[in-house]
């Protein structure tokens, strides 16, 4: 009897579904919304499976439905698609309504987090006091001249580089600054800073 290795996380089944139905599931960019009911499909497709139990598949697709990428794809004029890849019904509203809801609370957990783990890194590890040096008479000198500052030069990213919930850097004013990219339109990248606010720039403006 042959023994068929059992697979034991959603990561490990997620795979394997884009393997089985690459017209449905995909690994990477915006996913396809996926059928009403794409669970009962799936469980009578790999019934006979035991790689992967109903407990474990139901868990993964869970997982694989709540991540940005997928939520990113519910939007207007979108359609549903079964596990060959055919399209049906176009989303309704409420559910467009729901995954935009949805997608905004999930940014803004993970960007809370964020901050809340810096801050505490940062109460963990506070700058170290400097001793103060004792009084020692002034001597007269002449003035350093000032080192010119060393121009720091970025390399722009290519649209071809990126990709939505990418963590990136985009120059603003001087510096770059961190920042999630949410949305990318033909050559306009929407950003999100650490702050929330959401900046739509070019290609040219961010670094990895």
């Amino acid at each position: 009897m042959e023994n068929t290795e059992k697979l034991t996380n959603n990561k490990q089944i997620i795979a394997y579904l884009v393997e089985m139905f690459p017209l449905c599931f995909i690994a990477e960019g915006e996913a396809k919304p996926l059928k009403i009911g794409i669970f009962q499909d799936l469980a009578e497709r790999l019934g006979d499976d035991d790689k992967v139990s109903k407990t474990q598949l139901r868990s993964a697709l869970r997982q694989y439905t709540s991540s940005w990428r997928y939520l990113h794809g519910v939007k207007p004029g979108a359609k549903r698609v079964d596990l060959d890849g055919v399209e049906g019904d176009e989303l309704e509203a409420e559910h467009i309504e729901h995954a935009q809801k949805a997608l905004k609370e999930s940014k803004a957990k993970v960007f809370a987090d964020r901050k809340a783990a810096e801050k505490e890194k940062a109460a963990k590890n506070p700058a170290k006091k400097v001793p103060a040096k004792s009084a020692k008479p002034a001597r007269t000198s002449k003035p350093k001249a000032d080192k010119p500052a060393e121009k720091v030069t970025y390399v722009p990213a290519e649209i071809s580089q990126l990709k939505v919930a990418q963590e990136v850097k985009v120059i603003v004013g001087k510096a770059p600054v961190p920042a999630t990219i949410v949305d990318i339109n033909k050559d306009d990248v929407q950003v999100q800073l650490m702050s929330g606010m959401t900046l739509k720039v070019k290609a040219q403006h961010l670094i990895l």
